[in-house]
This record gives C-alpha cells, sequence and structure tokens, in this order.
C-alpha cells in the first residue's frame, strides 16, 4: 500500500512531467527511471541534505548527477573524447571548473533530457538503497521500502534495467573503469 503522502505516477502519462518539473522544483527527492536502474532522485543544490538523510549516506561521499551536455560542460571540463560518447549510459568523474571533481552521466532517455532542459540545472541521482547496500531495481521493492520516505515514484511502463551505468575516472590519464556497467568503454579510451 502506498503511503497517502506517495503517489505513483506514470511515464506515458502527460500531467507526469509537469507533476516531476513541480517535485524537483519545491526540492523534493523522488523515485526516477535513469535509463539504467531506478534512482533517488533531486534537483542540485538544496535538497543535498534531504538526499543523504534518505540514503543515510555520509557527508563526505558524493552524489553524481544528471546534466545535459552543456550542463555539463558549464559544470566540468569535459573531454572531447567523452563529449563524442555522450549520451549514454555512462558515468563519467571529470574535474571541476572550480576545482575537484564530479561524477556526471548525460543520459540518453528522452524524459530525462527533457526534464534536465526545462529544469535548467542538472539533478542527483543516486541508487534505490540504504547506503552500503544493494541497489533494488525492482519498482515493487522501491515503493515498498521509500512509500513512507518520497513523495512520488515515477513509474516506466517497460521494464527497467538492472544493470547500473558504467563508471569511469576521466579526471586523469589514462581513463580508468571504476565499476563496469551497461555501457562498454572503447579501449582506446582506456591507454
Amino acid at each position: 500500500m502506498i503511503d497517502e503522502r506517495s503517489e505513483v505516477l506514470y511515464l506515458e502519462h502527460e500531467e507526469t512531467f509537469e507533476k516531476t518539473i513541480q517535485l524537483l522544483n519545491e526540492n523534493k527527492v523522488i523515485v526516477l527511471p535513469c535509463d539504467t536502474i531506478y534512482g533517488l532522485c533531486a534537483k542540485m543544490g538544496e535538497a543535498e541534505e534531504t538526499l543523504r538523510n534518505i540514503k543515510n549516506r555520509k557527508e563526505t561521499k558524493p552524489f553524481l548527477i544528471l546534466a545535459t551536455l552543456k550542463q555539463a560542460q558549464d559544470i566540468c571540463e569535459v573531454p572531447q573524447d567523452i563529449l563524442n560518447l555522450w549520451p549514454c549510459p555512462l558515468t563519467v568523474v571529470l574535474n571541476k571548473r572550480e576545482g575537484g571533481t564530479l561524477a556526471v552521466r548525460v543520459p540518453s532517455d528522452p524524459f530525462l533530457q527533457a526534464l534536465l532542459e526545462k529544469l535548467g540545472t542538472p539533478i542527483y541521482s543516486t541508487s534505490v538503497n540504504e547506503s552500503g547496500q544493494a541497489s533494488l531495481t525492482n519498482i515493487m521493492d522501491i515503493i515498498l521500502n521509500y512509500k513512507e520516505r518520497v513523495p512520488a515514484f515515477i513509474v516506466d511502463s517497460e521494464m527497467q534495467g538492472t544493470i547500473p551505468s558504467t563508471l569511469i575516472n576521466a579526471s586523469k590519464r589514462p581513463y580508468e573503469i571504476i565499476r563496469q556497467g551497461k555501457y562498454k568503454v572503447p579501449e582506446e579510451l582506456l591507454k
């Protein structure tokens, strides 16, 4: 049973897009299908602490962001070989323009791309699980475990994936695979 504070919204319904924008602009954490696995997502900025509390994640471990190509380039120094690959299920640790690093993914999913364009800002995304635990990939398990913690679950009628994005470190050469996931990184990038 869904908590009365939570709602299930279906991707194919027209009103879901605007409701998702509204919730993110209100700095709510929601569950979104993220072109790989479902993710706990929130607008970059003020919602970070709420997301940490829901995830039970320490302040020292950053969240990755989903961004458009332009948003990624505004925040980070993105090598041309990475730009040539995106959008795809590849998360890349990049050097931020203001110093430090940030994990970024430019999703190929049309819903996510439209969402990021309309919001005008990246969103945090993290697997749906307690920090340090296995990711939940079945939407019914996600709803049962998070119905009292998030106000909305955006559900794709198609089967959501069970394999996360591939994660590489491109903040230095040679690039290094941190986690092999859905995307096969071209060998020439790892040399």
